[in-house]
């Protein structure tokens, strides 16, 4: 992908209001992490992905407008088909929106991402949604015969290919990864012409432009430092689709937290699951151990949107202000909690941070711009 142009530089005194309230969607998304019953054991892979089903069906019950589940292979995820467990979900399920969190672009074959979504979306009549990463891990690179040296030409050459695989007509593209099509349909087609596909982000300014270039809605995921940090690239993307002449599209929020009934239970409860995840994860990336003064400092200032239901519905609040997004996903999983303790956070999100949310945001509305059709549910 060419260097953004001087238009396009990311000005990091700049922010972005952009979101109408009425169209604020507030989601789920899970990892499928390997967890623990609470007596400590462990599960197995297939109680967790069946645990999984359970909590969005959960979900579905108490009106959360979205619910994600990442791709991973790895021992310490379950998911690894995301989309088949979306599709157990779908079927149990009436008015929840589904999707993943991400599906990895790079190591997988874009007909058949758009095959397997499109079936999804007939299970589910019309709820599937994509959200396209490059994933920040990189286990599937090996696993499905892909140089990591390649990184970034299977990811543009990928994304242009399932771009127009999207406009469900035939398609003639050439690239250098993969075979070239001539005049291809694929099926099945959809029933309303159209996936909502989003890109998700970690950071990097061509990335959002990438987005914007497509003209697919952007998710950031926020997993670390303040969310403020991150209004610069909202506003970056929405001073792209307008230069590029694309419709103003959604941006959404992917950030950690977990909800119990008190501030002190939630960290508490939190701490030790979290810091496993992360310590595993850092000795492997060459990170140094997390303290408890570090995870504090997150609940506080940080990405995580972690406490009691009026704590992480004040934070939810914040944050939507402060970047003037469309929506946001709570990655209400980590680590090792058990099944019990995540379907008692998906209850408070659902019946006490959902609503509360909302009427914070009443009471102190956001003067923003439309941001299209393109954030209204069907």
């Amino acid at each position: 992908m060419p260097v953004a142009p001087d238009w396009l530089k990311v000005d990091m005194t700049t922010g972005s209001n952009h979101v109408p309230l009425d169209g604020l969607e507030l989601g789920l998304d899970t990892f499928g992490d390997v967890n623990v019953a609470e007596d400590g054991t462990r599960l197995s892979y297939a109680q967790v992905i069946r645990n999984v089903v359970e909590q969005g069906v959960l979900a579905d019950s108490l009106g959360v407008d979205f619910f994600g589940v990442g791709e991973h292979h790895r021992d310490d995820f379950a998911i690894s088909a995301p989309e088949i467990v979306l599709a157990a979900i779908a079927a149990r399920t009436e008015r929840i929106h589904l999707g993943t969190a991400v599906t990895v672009l790079s190591s997988d074959e874009p007909v058949r991402v758009f095959e397997r979504f499109a079936t999804l979306d007939a299970i589910s009549r019309g709820r599937a949604e994509i959200i396209l990463g490059r994933g920040s891990f990189t286990e599937s690179f090996p696993l499905f015969g892909f140089d990591l040296a390649d990184y970034e030409r299977l990811f543009e050459e990928k994304i242009d290919l399932l771009h127009a695989l999207l406009a469900e007509g035939p398609v003639t593209w050439q690239g250098s990864t993969r075979a070239p099509l001539t005049e291809q349909h694929v099926y099945p087609k959809t029933e309303s012409g159209s996936i909502r596909t989003w890109v998700g982000v970690g950071g990097s300014p061509e990335s959002v432009v990438r987005a914007a270039r497509y003209g697919f809605p952007l998710t950031l995921a926020i997993i670390g430092g303040a969310p403020a940090r991150f209004a610069p690239y909202v506003d970056l993307f929405h001073r792209a689709l307008a230069q590029l002449e694309q419709p103003d599209l959604p941006v959404a929020v992917h950030s950690p937290g977990f909800i119990a009934d008190t501030d002190e239970e939630a960290a508490d409860i939190l701490w030790p699951h979290q810091k496993a995840m992360f310590d595993r994860i850092g000795a492997e990336r060459g990170w140094g151990p997390m303290t408890r003064d570090q995870f504090e400092e997150e609940i506080r200032s940080g990405a995580q949107h972690t406490g009691s239901p009026e704590t992480v519905a004040r934070k939810i609040a914040d944050t939507v202000r402060t970047l003037g997004i469309q929506r946001f996903d709570l990655k209400y999983a980590a680590g090792t909690i058990p099944h019990e303790q995540l379907m008692h956070a998906i209850e408070l999100y659902g019946t006490v941070v959902i609503p509360r949310v909302r009427e914070l945001l009443a009471q102190d509305p956001i003067e923003a711009l439309s941001s299209g059709s393109e954030s209204d549910r069907s």
